[in-house]
């Protein structure tokens, strides 16, 4: 392995540590345990290519700090979840870019996660039905194995042909992959909620449609949703080790 190599790679696993400690600062700890499994894994890797003892050395006392206290997090979130009394706010604020689906769900879909609840009034228009689209492939590309999705919704009066139509394609779709797609209309559902069975319960102000419209159909942000400017928005995540359905 090249030094080039190597120094990519640390570079790498600094930026991820960075992040993880700006976000255990901020409070937000399934995050930063996330980033610091993420940047520990990074930091063993160049551990295993480094030769000399010296560095190796410095290596490894890093790794073990930065182990030490993913353990501490680890233990924290575990006896906040065991009370019931997990709570972390992310706030998006205008214009703030880097919060795709995969960026904002990612530490909370993980391998125990097989059912979803999607609580979302606005699944109507052609952008919020590609929303929820996006927010399914999202979780097929995931760790998770993912069998069943729950959607509550309500029905678009002024045009549900369209809507009718496109969920229909989105569950025919779901399908193939193996995945249920359960839909379900409300005429008075109004709070915006989803729910993973792997207890997480992420709450959005502005439900899966906190997405800026694009400037053009060839700006930046129109097909990376990680680029893609954001609305003011709350993003409230709970923890229960009880997951209701529907």
């Amino acid at each position: 392995m090249t030094e080039n190599h190597v120094s990519g790679m640390e570079a790498s696993a600094i930026s991820v540590l960075k992040r993880a400690v700006e976000l255990d600062q901020a409070g937000r700890l399934q995050e930063a345990l996330v980033c610091y499994q993420e940047g520990i894994q990074l930091l063993m890797d160049v551990l295993k290519a480094v030769k000399e003892d010296s560095k190796r050395g410095h290596y490894r006392d890093k790794i073990k700090g930065y182990m030490d206290r993913a353990e501490q997090i680890k233990a924290q979130v575990n006896q906040m979840k065991e009370d019931g009394k997990y709570h972390e706010q992310i706030r998006i604020a205008e214009d703030a870019t880097g919060y795709s689906y995969e960026a904002l769900f990612k530490p909370y879909v993980s391998g125990l996660l097989t059912e979803v609840w999607v609580e979302d009034p606005y699944v109507r228009h052609i952008h919020q039905l590609y929303n929820f689209l996006r927010f399914c492939e999202m979780l097929l590309k995931s760790s998770c194995k993912v069998k069943k999705i729950h959607l509550l919704t309500t029905q678009d009066e002024a045009d549900g042909g369209q809507q009718n139509g496109a969920l229909a394609e989105i569950k025919d779709s779901l399908g193939a992959q193996g995945v249920t797609l359960d839909l379900q209309y409300s005429s008075t559902i109004h709070d915006r909620e989803i729910r993973f069975n792997n207890g997480w319960i992420i709450k959005i102000g502005r439900g899966l449609d906190y997405f800026k419209r694009p400037k053009g159909r060839f700006s930046v942000g129109y097909c990376d949703y990680d680029l893609r400017p954001c609305h003011e928005t709350s993003v409230d995540i709970f923890h229960s080790k009880h997951t209701k359905t529907l």
